[in-house]
């Protein structure tokens, strides 16, 4: 019934000419439920007026109870053969439309109120909303700045340590080349293979310490977003080098990279880690293949790979490789200081991007990093 209630329908087939006009009608309703709508569903000639939800048993009895009161002619006066009637068994056309527009008033009046209910629930919802999302922006805000308060104090620690570390073993270092210069006459071959293996050791420490400051110094250093040509930048790392790919057969396989939106001289650095760890890695090959590319990663990233022939690691260790001092092979088997991937992992973690890496030992690495689009 898109055009009428069930009030008018009943009235419409009351006063209607055709023979359906004399069929028990019932008016099951959930809106309409006041003394008011009772008298109206009389007054159209409803046989019953029952409220939803009713059992069907209910429904059943007032169903029998309308077939048995109904009556052969329902309208007094019905002239047979023309569907003429009175007024006076379907009641005054004024009185009903009264109680219609009663009926009507009412479902408004309950409709407006669910409604305003239904309002002032939404309204306390989303105030309850606004007032968590904001509980919720004050501890983040607190986390974070007591997060970075933390990591500038550790950073600045870490600095310092390492700065102040450098003094005496530059003490060290130069009391054992005095020595050295003053005392190889009068010195054993024993005395003078643990000078060696003190300087050794010495020097070692202060590259380790330079590691550290320069992974501190990335951490500070403030950066500067522009539009980056990545391609550029592998030529100058490949170049820089040419010292370690001196007497190597070295076959790169490059292709042409998009450009990002990032810091150059961080991204180089990034580059220059990877880069070098691949020629470093793929030494004991006789021909060693290092391919560099990039293919398409999620929204408005892109994913740049630096893929080897080298010596691989066990991937079970992978996340560990990226920590400070964390190396998959022994010092006497590859130089390093274990700092350089943690270095790139930093620098590509404050570009917004990741870096991971898949290898199998004796079977070559890949790393992965993403980046934005310029």
């Amino acid at each position: 019934m898109p055009s009428m209630d069930g009030f008018r329908l009943c009235r419409e087939i009351r006063t209607s000419s055709k023979s359906y006009r004399e069929i028990p009608l019932i008016l099951y309703t959930a809106t309409y439920d006041s003394p008011t709508d009772r008298a109206l569903a009389q007054a159209v000639g409803a046989d019953a007026f029952i409220l939803k939800p009713a059992s069907p048993a209910t429904l059943i009895a007032a169903v029998r109870d309308a077939l048995q009161s109904a009556k052969p002619s329902r309208i007094a006066g019905t002239n047979a053969g023309t569907g003429a009637h009175t007024g006076a068994q379907m009641g005054d056309d004024a009185n009903i439309l009264a109680l219609y527009n009663a009926a009507l008033v009412h479902k408004l009046e309950s409709r407006n109120s669910e409604v305003q209910e239904s309002l002032a629930q939404l309204q306390r919802a989303h105030a309850t909303i606004i007032e968590l999302n904001r509980l919720l922006e004050t501890r983040v805000e607190q986390r974070t700045a007591a997060l970075e308060a933390a990591n500038k104090e550790l950073e600045a620690y870490s600095f310092s340590v390492s700065h102040d570390l450098q003094v005496p073993l530059r003490q060290i270092s130069g009391l054992v080349q005095q020595m050295k210069d003053s005392g190889t006459s009068r010195l054993d071959d024993e005395n003078r293979g643990l000078l060696a293996h003190v300087a050794e050791a010495t020097a070692q420490m202060s590259q380790l310490i330079e590691a550290l400051l320069a992974f501190a110094r990335t951490t500070r250093s403030e950066m500067h977003f522009v539009e980056v040509d990545l391609n550029p930048l592998i030529d100058k790392v490949i170049a820089g080098l040419s010292l370690d790919l001196r007497e190597r057969i070295v076959e790169w396989r490059r292709s042409a990279l998009p450009r990002v939106h990032g810091d150059p001289t961080l991204l180089q650095q990034v580059l220059a880690n990877l880069l070098s760890n691949a020629v470093k890695y793929t030494r004991p090959r006789a021909q060693a293949v290092i391919e560099i590319g990039a293919r398409e990663g999620r929204g408005n990233e892109v994913v740049i790979f630096v893929r080897d022939n080298g010596v691989g690691f066990d991937s079970q260790y992978a996340d560990k490789l990226f920590g400070v001092f964390q190396r998959m092979h022994a010092a006497d088997e590859f130089e390093g200081t274990g700092v350089g991937l943690a270095n790139a992992r930093r620098i590509i973690t404050r570009h917004g991007g990741t870096i991971w890496a898949d290898a199998t030992t004796g079977n070559g690495a890949s790393f992965h990093f993403t980046l934005p689009r310029s």
